[in-house]
């Protein structure tokens, strides 16, 4: 295609490519010095700009895809008068808004709080938020559900992101004054709220900590009001993230947003060795991803005679030694042999089971295995190699 006229040139690239002047669009390389990456946005807003791409989908656990988006909406449909605004983090609340309003994803608005206003982000709008309210138990109806004041304003943006700078220094200064107090506990983050009347201290700790005197000079440092809230080792981990024994990115900090309850019985099913140092993750708790095939061995176990059950025959006792449950194989030992191991199908152990309950034993295992694996000491052959090589240097 050719154009007679740089003009011509120009219409084109502003009609086919969306053109948006660069004085107007924020930068969208990923800055990580930028405070604001915690609430979704990939570039600071700017008072005074639209501000309606700086909050765009990155892979985050706090992302919602909305699969009503592209469905088509009924004649007279009333929309839902009811958005989800994230916060800092993982804070997300629901506020009821006004068709007047018309909000969509994206959008900054100021919010009610207690007390003042708060400033947020849309994370979500439409009918979808419904089904959420639904998936967190919470009435539509319900009178708790607080309300969306209106799009946050120039005076509001400048607010919010003078009060979001704060939010570093803070937590450093209030580390340094619960150390001065003798306290135990760790403040982890730091959150203000977007009118800058409102600070919330997230901190850790192993007892319950007496903090009134820490509130009364934070509240005297900072000119602010303090809320503290307590949070888990496992909320700590996924603020602050890193990189799990597996090499990969936490995933309490990439895709879960939900915790459940780990116990030593998810390892003891799966066969683990029950090592602190390797089942622990970097919160110092129980791996959350011991819980992702429990439920698996579990269906697997089913068919699995007790591991305690001793078996008879002719040629003397067995034990179990140890177990390969998705082929489906038991190892046994005679007593007398301890280093010589059968592989017996889990089928031939319950012949044998009930072979021995009926009164019966049977002659020996070998008939009943698939595998023998004997046991031989150990020898070192890297060094005996080595030698080799040293005599024909």
């Amino acid at each position: 295609m050719t154009f007679d006229s740089s003009v011509s040139f120009f219409l084109y690239l502003c009609l086919h490519a969306d053109l948006v002047m660069e004085e107007d669009k924020p930068k969208s390389t990923k800055d990580e010095t930028n405070p604001f990456l915690s609430r979704g946005c990939f570039a600071p807003p700017r008072a005074g700009h639209m501000n309606d791409t700086i909050y765009q989908g990155r892979c985050s656990k706090f992302d919602a895809f909305d699969w009503l988006a592209r469905i088509p909406v009924p004649a007279g449909h009333v929309p839902f008068d009811v958005v989800e605004v994230r916060f800092k983090n993982s804070r997300k609340d629901f506020f009821r808004s006004t068709p007047e309003l018309n909000l969509k994803v994206g959008d900054i608005v100021a919010v009610e709080a207690s007390p003042g206003h708060d400033v947020g982000i849309v994370s979500m709008a439409g009918d979808i938020v419904r089904f959420q309210l639904r998936s967190k138990g919470i009435d539509p109806a319900s009178e708790d559900i607080r309300k969306v004041y209106r799009h946050a304003r120039i005076s509001d943006v400048e607010k919010w992101i003078s009060a979001v700078e704060l939010e570093v220094s803070a937590m450093f200064k209030s580390r340094e004054i619960a150390e001065r107090l003798g306290l135990s506990m760790k403040i982890n983050d730091v959150e203000y709220q977007g009118d800058n009347t409102k600070a919330i201290f997230y901190y850790t700790a192993d007892d319950r900590v007496d903090f009134r005197e820490l509130i009364k000079v934070l509240a005297e440092e900072f000119k602010v009001r303090i809320e503290m809230r307590q949070i888990g080792a496992r909320q700590e981990a996924s603020r602050l993230g890193g990189i799990g024994s597996c090499g990969r990115e936490l995933c309490c900090a990439t895709w879960m947003s939900q915790f459940h309850s780990v116990t030593t019985q998810a390892a003891r099913v799966q066969q683990l060795s029950l090592n602190p140092q390797k089942l622990a993750g970097q919160c110092g708790k129980l791996k959350c991803c011991l819980n992702y095939e429990y439920d698996t061995y579990l269906d697997a176990l089913k068919d699995f005679p007790d591991t305690e059950t001793i078996l008879k025959t002719g040629k003397g006792e067995a034990i179990h030694q140890k177990t390969d449950i998705f082929k489906k194989l038991m190892w046994y030992s005679y007593r007398n042999q301890p280093n010589n191991q059968l592989a017996i199908p889990v089928e031939n152990v319950l012949r044998i089971i009930d072979l021995n309950r009926n009164g019966n034993l049977p002659e020996n295992l070998e008939d009943f295995s698939n595998i023998t694996e004997e046991k031989t000491q150990f020898e070192n052959g890297t060094l005996h190699d080595e030698m080799n090589l040293l005599d024909h240097a």
